[in-house]
């Protein structure tokens, strides 16, 4: 019998900490969908491109794929509890929260209250990596609203980001 010789990369990645977003989709039967995402980079600022990394088989990515379009939304420091609701899986989740898919060229629910900035993308490229899909994404809205910190995830917990006034001064003088 062989080991398996595939590492684990959970601790690597657990040091690596990251922001938290809840990307959402529609259904084309208007059915909202959405799940927690700490996979997301940018790509290209031109054309303005995301990728987010989705977990194959789930209804989220179901919905990306059906549309063709996902909304990308950066949780503040207090959203939390929506950062847990949607990584749950829970049925309700959508009845939970606050949300809006009314904006002119929304391409997914909007978490109003949880998110600090949310990006708008159509579906530009796939491409299927082990038991996740890489999804492209071309920004074609972006609407901060408001200026909150941003929620982060590391070591297996949520933080946010905390620097003192003092530091905030050294770095900014720092770059300057």
């Amino acid at each position: 019998m062989t080991p398996d010789l595939t590492p684990d990369i959970r601790p690597l990645m657990a040091g690596f900490p990251t922001g938290v977003a809840v990307v959402t989709s529609l259904a084309p039967d208007g059915t909202p969908w959405g799940m927690t995402c700490t996979s997301l980079c940018s790509v290209a600022l031109d054309p303005p491109t995301l990728l987010v990394c989705l977990r194959r088989g789930s209804p989220t990515l179901d919905a990306v794929l059906a549309s063709g379009a996902l909304a990308v939304n950066l949780l503040h420091s207090r959203a939390r509890a929506t950062a847990e609701l949607f990584a749950s899986g829970a049925a309700d989740r959508f009845e939970r929260v606050v949300w809006r898919a009314d904006a002119r060229d929304c391409c997914g629910p909007h978490l109003v209250e949880s998110a600090h900035t949310i990006a708008d993308c159509r579906v530009t490229d796939v491409h299927t990596v082990g038991d996740h899909a890489v999804v492209m994404g071309g920004a074609v809205a972006v609407a901060q609203l408001c200026a909150q910190q941003p929620l982060l995830y590391g070591m297996r917990r949520y933080g946010d980001w905390a620097e003192s006034a003092e530091e905030s001064h050294l770095y900014y003088d720092f770059i300057s």
